[in-house]
């Protein structure tokens, strides 16, 4: 069950309280795929320059991620430099080169045409609309948006979200698209504008899902929410990729089960987490590189015990 997920590879020059490092490979899409294809294979939609090797090439390849999606034009790659402070809650963006990005205009080879779950991460609603109509039957579309799409191309962001069965996006993302403070009014509005399911990411406090009438199938409506939580973590060393590797590991666990339900939503929250708070204990993507499965599992399990009340280690 591939995901196709369309987006940026990118590369970041980084400074954090614990370091600076220069030219590293990022992007929305390369953190969700690492992340996800330690459940399901995925496959790759994005435009890159000539500062991608075969050294990139390999990050990608060596875990099974399709990127033959990946479309090599003849400039820089999408470059972007930032800074964290203080608790790292927020980046303050140093420069943006969109370079080749600028011009990307989403292709989806023959191949990638019988994908079951579709991702569509922050990039040009329009964009997003357009991949979403070239495939008409995915099982599943969860898209990802920011504050710039939701303030200036609140239209065309519109259209997209009427498609989408979760939407993921952070508080303040939230807070903004519905024009409410309080995030519950805020999550009814935005489910209203389309989404069936609405995910909050949190940041270190976890993530928390809102449901709607229809976010689940042929099943009883879920009327409460569900809070998942974020591990407590002694060190930070990059925040940068934590969003999007939340979202791979969520909806890499959605689409390695044959069903949806509200017990695998819950648990893929919780995947979702497990693998943020593997991206930020490195730069970049070093950390997703690497991991193993066990890891994944014992740490999954480590959100168990610190979440459940009736866990049944204790």
């Amino acid at each position: 069950m591939a995901i196709l997920v369309v987006g940026s590879v990118a590369f970041d020059n980084i400074e954090t309280p614990h370091g600076k490092v220069d030219d590293c490979l990022g992007g929305a899409a390369t953190h969700f795929s690492l992340a996800a294809s330690y459940f399901t294979p995925v496959r790759v939609i994005a435009v890159v320059g000539k500062d991608f090797t075969a050294e990139h090439e390999a990050v990608f390849t060596r875990r099974g991620i399709d990127i033959q999606g990946i479309e090599r034009s003849n400039g820089l790659s999408f470059h972007w430099t930032g800074a964290y402070s203080g608790n790292m809650d927020e980046a303050k963006t140093l420069g943006t080169d969109l370079n080749v990005f600028e011009t990307f205009d989403p292709k989806i080879p023959e191949a990638y045409k019988d994908s079951e779950f579709l991702f569509l991460a922050n990039i040009d609603p329009v964009l997003q609309a357009r991949v979403r109509m070239q495939m008409p039957n995915v099982r599943m579309v969860c898209g990802d948006t920011m504050n710039y799409w939701i303030a200036d191309h609140a239209a065309n962001l519109a259209k997209v979200l009427r498609e989408l069965d979760v939407l993921l996006i952070n508080d303040g993302e939230a807070r903004m698209l519905a024009g409410e403070r309080n995030l519950v009014l805020a999550a009814q509005k935005v489910l209203s504008m389309g989404p069936k399911t609405l995910v909050v990411k949190h940041g270190e406090y976890g993530a928390t899902a809102f449901f709607g009438e229809h976010s689940f199938p042929g099943k009883a409506k879920v009327s409460h929410p569900f809070r998942a939580p974020a591990l407590p973590l002694a060190e930070v060393v990059d925040p940068t990729g934590a969003g999007d590797s939340f979202a791979g590991g969520f909806y890499g666990y959605l689409a390695s089960q044959p069903e949806l339900t509200p017990a695998v939503l819950r648990t893929a929250m919780f995947y979702g987490g497990v693998m943020g708070s593997f991206a930020v204990e490195r730069f970049g993507t070093e950390r997703l590189q690497n991991v193993s499965r066990q890891e994944i599992d014992d740490r999954f399990k480590l959100f168990q015990e610190i979440s459940h009340l009736d866990y049944a280690g204790a």
